[in-house]
């Protein structure tokens, strides 16, 4: 949702309405705003991404941040001499090379065997996650069932949203609907102006009460797939009522340092104020291959369980109404060439498959600007890109790095073979 910058932080355009951005490492107390102030506020952040819209971006930066705790005691994944074909690596490196990308990794049999970094970034540089976010949500609830805090992904939102329970129809939306994007409100599409749902839901500074108080509903909860950021951006205030943390500190307690993970910021509506969960979270590389490797493991991180049984596997489960989206993240399904976030029946903002996944047990992170992670557990691997927007003349490929890294295996004795998606 917002441009990628190759500067290690983040350029802040334009001062917060009440005079200046909070600092990353002194979050400032939740102060009262008028509604004049929030509202220009509001316009600011507008005309902001309004002027980058016209070369192509979108908001240029986030304002104000706040910092998201890692391990203190982090230390970056153990390396490992490859067992992949020296020749598929260089030439999966150079494919993600000339596609704008800031980080490549590949994970594989438990250690890290390819690291690069381009266009001055490197193994602390903050990516800016755009909707990698999405299935971070999805892990964090599942961290909130496996502690008690939700009783699972059958409940209510109501119960923690309360301003929902009257609500015949919103009082329906359950902790599931949230993360396979069912809920039935107001999809993605054009925003055509200020006062549109769609723009107040991203950038005003209580955008968290906008969602949860003004936008609109077109659908019955779990009736249909429509791609929605508002769906992920309520899993903040989901999580920070059912835990009383705020987002970032319990991803940061919860799930981060758990995993020895390096930490990073979060763009939060106002100072002090609500972490946006859908979009713009800042996170090194090597941060985001240990999630993949927490999902590829079951949910297990070196002998400790943080997701509950089966969890993951509820994850990479499709429903009816979208047979390649799960829980946050996508998975293989039957093969299609083109497929993207939206509701299958639209044609647009698809992502090229030029062949079906080499093994079917894929699924992925996928976010904006072709930012992926590939997980494939039965080859025990797990690929992450992030990085900008591809050029036209070189599209990305969703379907050729994972092929050719997963055919370049050099196999042992009890490895199992690749089963290759379907087609249609």
């Amino acid at each position: 949702m917002t441009l990628w910058t190759k500067s290690r932080q983040l350029v802040l355009p334009f001062a917060l309405a009440i005079g200046g951005c909070a600092t990353v490492d002194k979050p400032v107390a939740n102060p009262v705003m008028d509604s004049a102030a929030e509202e220009a506020l509001y316009m600011q952040r507008y005309e902001a991404q309004q002027n980058a819209a016209i070369v192509g971006g979108g908001l240029p930066a986030y304002d104000p941040l706040e910092k998201v705790r890692g391990a203190a005691a982090y230390g970056p994944l153990e390396q490992a001499k490859p067992r992949i074909d020296d020749a598929a690596l260089r030439m999966a490196k150079t494919f993600a090379e000339e596609r704008e990308s800031s980080a490549f990794l590949i994970w594989h049999d438990g250690a890290l065997v390819h690291e690069s970094y381009f266009g001055g970034a490197d193994r602390d540089y903050l990516i800016n996650a755009k909707s990698l976010a999405k299935p971070l949500t999805a892990i964090i609830v599942g961290r909130a069932i496996q502690q008690g805090y939700i009783q699972s992904l059958e409940q209510p939102v109501a119960d923690f949203i309360t301003e929902w329970r009257s609500d015949p129809r919103r009082s329906k939306i359950l902790v599931r609907h949230l993360l396979d994007m069912r809920t039935g409100l107001l999809p993605q599409g054009p925003a055509k102006g200020p006062e549109d749902p769609l723009n107040r839901a991203y950038l005003h500074p209580r955008h968290d009460e906008v969602i949860i108080n003004d936008y609109p509903l077109v659908n019955e909860p779990g009736s249909r797939y429509e791609y929605a950021n508002a769906n992920s951006e309520l899993v903040a205030p989901l999580i920070e009522r059912a835990t009383g943390k705020r987002y970032h500190d319990y991803v940061s307690d919860a799930l981060l340092i758990p995993i020895g993970a390096q930490g990073g910021t979060v763009w939060v509506n106002r100072p002090g104020g609500t972490a946006h969960a859908g979009c713009c979270i800042q996170l090194p590389g090597q941060t985001w291959a240990r999630l993949g490797i927490l999902l590829l493991n079951d949910g297990i991180w070196e002998g400790e369980t943080l997701l509950p049984e089966g969890y993951v596997n509820q994850m990479r489960t499709a429903t009816k109404e979208n047979p390649h989206a799960g829980l946050g993240v996508w998975i293989a399904g039957k093969y299609v060439k083109g497929r993207g976030p939206l509701h299958p029946s639209i044609d647009g903002g698809k992502t090229l498959h030029s062949e079906p996944y080499a093994d079917k047990d894929l699924f992925l992170f996928d976010g904006n600007g072709s930012q992926v992670v590939y997980i494939i557990p039965s080859q025990k691997l797990v690929i992450v890109r992030t990085g900008g927007r591809p050029p036209k003349d070189k599209p990305w490929d969703n379907s050729y790095i994972p092929n050719l890294i997963i055919n370049a295996i050099e196999r042992e004795p009890g490895d199992i073979a690749p089963v290759p998606q379907k087609g249609n």
